[in-house]
């Protein structure tokens, strides 16, 4: 009994150790710009979060992958200020330009044009998208 309490407490400690992780992807393409802060200031267990990183000056295109992470050491200066002050690691990955590097196709009918060429110019337009996956704008 006494051996299986000591086993028992001996893996609570160990796993109380491990590194929390969380990653959130938006979807975006991402780039090699990286904003990194190791010991953002959280308190009270987490319950007052850190102030938020601010990107939008060095992620004009915004976020493509945000990961905050309790490293051990994060943990063990939790763990000596009695998780008043509780610090996280905030790594945010920028995300690419989602300009497009050529222009979008345009046809142009022209001015004051029949129902047949809107509706042909609307079809060209609706195979040439699919054909080349971009958008086509129809100028009139």
């Amino acid at each position: 009994m006494r051996c299986s309490l000591r086993v028992s407490v001996g893996a609570l400690l160990i796993a109380a150790l491990g590194c929390y992780h969380a990653t959130v992807e938006t979807g975006l393409t991402p780039s090699s710009q990286t904003v990194e802060k190791s010991f953002a200031s959280g308190w009270l267990l987490g319950l007052v979060p850190p102030s938020a990183v601010q990107t939008a000056s060095r992620c004009p295109n915004g976020a493509a992958k945000i990961e905050t992470q309790l490293s051990f050491v994060n943990q063990l200066v939790a763990w000596l200020t009695a998780y008043i002050y509780t610090p996280m690691s905030i790594k945010v990955t920028c995300a690419e330009s989602r300009r497009a590097s050529a222009p979008a196709p345009r046809i142009d009918v022209g001015v004051n044009p029949t129902t047949e060429q809107v509706e042909n110019a609307i079809s060209r337009a609706a195979e040439l998208s699919l054909r080349d996956g971009v958008p086509v704008y129809i100028e009139y």
